[in-house]
């Protein structure tokens, strides 16, 4: 346990909330509010990844790439367009969203007027009520909330180090464009990030060294997805991994498992994200350094007055995860009476076009569990809102039901608003509604969401 460094001083208030990501703002906000001295330490800028590197401006730039890609499909569907990509106007919208070029002092104005006081500085945990940021110990009487998110996991690749690679920061600020990028990763950020170049032109080349892209999706998702990329020029090599990287004036020489070799002008390094609970100092708190997360219980407490909200605990990097948590942990520190958190319907999106959205269990997960599994899978371009709509069209609803408790356990549904029409899923998973019920509703037409009628009809 670190200990308190030699002649600091001390401060006592109720709360110290250490991390203001979307989670740790919301609960030090709320907290303010409702009349607790609050203490929120954050080392970067308020409000976290989410609104300056992560959710808001990614999506600003993938609802550039497909109105570029719904433009193109003019002339499949009404005749002709002349469609030129421009950077420009993106980059602008960005640094405007980023609130003048990432600058969070509105987001520091908002929380300090809420009554609460911003330290900034790295805190370390220096006892289980008490962290140390600069020369200051800050003990909480009240409790401790820790919400200091995740950072970009860069791998151990022979020569990445000291190379002006990408991660998701740098690709999010860029003011022009390369003519060429290899990206590290198939996972959410990097398939996302690889279509939304190669729509404005950039030559792409994916490297996945799991067996698929999208691993955490349905196999069926990974298959239409390397498709759909495919059409966008973007080219996927899985089952291969890094094992050199060298730069040179000329940008990035990838050195590949097999032998081969890519060239690209710019190398973005999109292999997920890790939490530093070593850093953190969570020793102080009784949890396991070396832990890959934080393990909190249905009230996200990790030990008596201490909480933790977002990445750290492990149920899911999403902004609506520490959100959701954050409202469990307000409620639990203040005595309000609310549900324990659950995750069975945790829902996701991956905002590849056609859009992924999933909630609840994989059918290999509900196989792992033991659950006796009912599968049913529809095309997207079956509906007839999907043969409507025509070019970008790809996609599937796929519904998996617990068969012994006639119940959906977990859904996904891949195409156009993909995300929106797996909401009616998660509230049904979430509800516990009988399969047979979601097969006799009454489903609008023509919709997408129709599709779900015909899934659970199938099971």
């Amino acid at each position: 346990m670190a200990e308190v460094s030699e002649g600091a001083s001390q401060m006592t208030i109720d709360v110290v909330v250490v991390g203001l990501g979307p989670g740790g703002e919301d609960v030090a906000g709320r907290l303010a509010e409702s009349g607790l001295s609050v203490v929120g330490i954050e080392r970067n800028l308020v409000g976290g990844e989410c609104p300056y590197w992560g959710c808001v401006p990614s999506k600003m730039m993938i609802r550039a790439a497909n109105a570029l890609a719904e433009a193109r499909r003019v002339r499949l569907l009404a005749g002709d367009a002349d469609v030129r990509a421009d950077w420009a106007p993106v980059a602008r919208r960005i640094r405007a969203e980023a609130t003048d070029s990432w600058d969070d002092t509105v987001a520091a104005q908002r929380f300090e007027g809420k009554g609460g006081t911003l330290v900034r500085g790295s805190a370390r945990l220096v006892g289980p009520d008490a962290v140390q940021v600069g020369d200051v110990v800050y003990r909480a009487t009240r409790a401790l909330v820790l919400a200091t998110g995740s950072t970009p996991a860069v791998p151990p690749i022979e020569g990445l180090a000291g190379t002006p690679f990408w991660t998701n920061h740098e690709a999010i600020e860029l003011e022009t464009l390369p003519a060429s990028v290899v990206v590290l990763g198939g996972g959410a950020v990097g398939v996302e990030l690889s279509q939304v170049l190669a729509r404005f032109g950039v030559r792409v080349v994916v490297v996945e060294a799991g067996s698929r892209v999208l691993a955490a999706e349905e196999p069926e998702v990974s298959e239409i997805a390397v498709g759909v990329l495919a059409r966008d020029g973007v080219e996927v090599r899985t089952g291969v991994a890094a094992s050199r990287v060298e730069h040179g004036p000329d940008g990035f020489a990838v050195t590949l498992a097999d032998g081969s070799v890519l060239a690209a002008e710019a190398l973005l390094v999109a292999t997920g994200r890790r939490v530093d609970l070593r850093g953190l100092g969570v020793a102080a708190v009784g949890a396991d350094e070396s832990d890959r997360s934080l393990p909190v219980d249905e009230r996200c407490r990790v030990s008596p007055g201490v909480w933790a909200v977002g990445d750290l605990t492990g149920a899911g990097a999403f902004t609506h995860v520490a959100m959701y948590q954050a409202d469990v942990v307000v409620k639990d520190v203040l005595g309000t009476p609310r549900s324990p958190a659950r995750y069975a319907a945790l829902p996701r999106v991956t905002f590849l076009d056609p859009e992924i959205g999933s909630v609840g269990l994989t059918e290999h997960q509900a196989r792992e569990a033991g659950l006796t599994v009912s599968v049913a899978s529809v095309p997207m371009a079956s509906s007839s809102r999907g043969w409507i709509h025509g070019p970008g069209n790809e996609g599937l609803i796929k519904v998996v039901a617990d068969a012994e408790r006639g119940v959906l356990v977990g859904a996904t549904v891949m195409g156009p608003c993909g995300g929106e029409v797996m909401a009616s899923l998660a509230v049904a998973i979430a509800a516990e509604v009988p399969v047979g019920d979601l097969a006799e509703m009454i489903w609008a037409y023509p919709t997408f969401a129709r599709g779900i009628a015909d899934a659970v009809k199938a099971l």
